[in-house]
């Protein structure tokens, strides 16, 4: 048995722990039901249910939900039409939400599916900010295309520099056979005897 503080109580029989549960105006929980014998812990069960509730609820807050935004275009669609959905688009981006980009064909437009494409890669490419989550797909007389915000991206680490081998002696620069080193004088050649005239 636990007590409301968190410390020990030990093993007691059943009544004895609800009898020491009444007198301090608390609940006997269980919260190990599968141990031998059971665990219990003496609480106010009112309070443990609202400081649960309050968790759950926290968490839920933290959760970001994406929602899915939907843009509807036309093939003849004019170009002021075209940026104010473009202006929608990026603000539902930037608000973290996926945007569900449609374009419906009618009547004889059907035999146009490439206009349809068209449409949506120059949508896609007023939106830098996005990145094309699935392709423009047909699907009955809509066209239709995902576009998701652009995740961050890191910035690229600088590449590691090869260590050098604490074996390995440092090379020495080689030097010209004839070079000198500074200071030090080079040896006069001796002088070449003149070749002695006959007498």
């Amino acid at each position: 048995m636990i007590d409301a503080d968190g410390s020990q109580l030990g093993v007691m029989q059943t009544r004895d722990a609800m009898k020491l549960a009444e007198d301090r105006d608390l609940d006997l929980v269980k919260i190990a039901p599968q141990a031998n014998p059971p665990v219990v812990k003496v609480l106010d069960y009112g309070k443990y249910r609202f400081e649960l509730q309050k968790k759950e609820k926290e968490a839920r807050k933290n959760q970001k939900t994406v929602e899915i935004k939907e843009i509807r275009l036309s093939l003849k669609i004019d170009t002021n039409d075209f940026n104010t959905k473009v202006g929608h688009a990026a603000r539902f981006l930037k608000a973290g939400d996926k945007v569900k980009v449609t374009i419906r064909f009618r009547g004889r437009e059907m035999a146009h599916p490439r206009q349809g494409l068209e449409v949506h890669r120059r949508f896609a490419e007023a939106l830098p900010e996005a990145t094309i989550e699935r392709a423009p797909k047909l699907e009955g007389r809509s066209m239709i295309m995902f576009l998701a915000p652009e995740k961050e991206k890191e910035p690229p680490k600088a590449p590691k520099k090869p260590k050098p081998d604490a074996g390995a002696k440092p090379q020495a620069e080689a030097k010209p056979a004839d070079a000198v080193p500074q200071g030090e004088a080079q040896p006069a050649k001796p002088a070449e005897e003149a070749p002695k005239a006959d007498t």
